[in-house]
């Protein structure tokens, strides 16, 4: 499977430019930028998340955690992702939360990258794309600082 056409038309529709990228399957941020060779500074991972009684998405950047105390927001479960955010892969959620009428949240950390990677609904590509390109896609889109360095162990 490729970029889900549902994602493709989102992005068509939008006119902004994006590059896919092809890469071997991966499920996590972290594993994309070591794939990739790139920084985890510039690879987006996207979080649901249950704000209040709304569901949420939220992209941070792959070497950052979400600063849940901060935001009062709980992580929802496979099984709710199954059933809200259709036709895209659970683990590798795109950040257009209007292809489900869902808020999008993103970290600034992320915005200052010349050009970020994020998921394309398909664990075997992801898309790069620009900062400014994002923005234009996502008129509602919060800024904000949501993530907060990974625990040391």
């Amino acid at each position: 499977m490729a970029i889900p056409s549902k994602v493709l038309k989102f992005l068509e529709k939008a006119k902004v430019k994006y590059e896919p990228v092809q890469h071997k399957k991966v499920y996590t941020a972290y594993d994309k930028a070591a794939t990739l060779r790139a920084p985890q500074k510039i690879v987006g991972k996207t979080l649901v998340v249950k704000l209040d009684r709304n569901l949420a998405l939220f992209l941070i950047p792959a070497n950052k955690n979400l600063d849940k105390k901060k935001l009062k927001a709980k992580f929802v479960s496979e099984r709710v992702i199954k059933n809200k955010l259709k036709g895209v892969k659970v683990g590798a959620i795109p950040p257009f939360g209007q292809l489900w009428k869902l808020l999008t949240f993103i970290d600034r950390g992320l915005l200052k990258n010349p050009k970020i990677i994020v998921n394309a609904g398909d664990y075997n590509w992801s898309l790069k794309i620009s900062p400014a390109s994002f923005k234009k896609l996502l008129p509602n889109l919060i800024f904000g600082n949501f993530s907060k360095a990974k625990d040391k162990r």
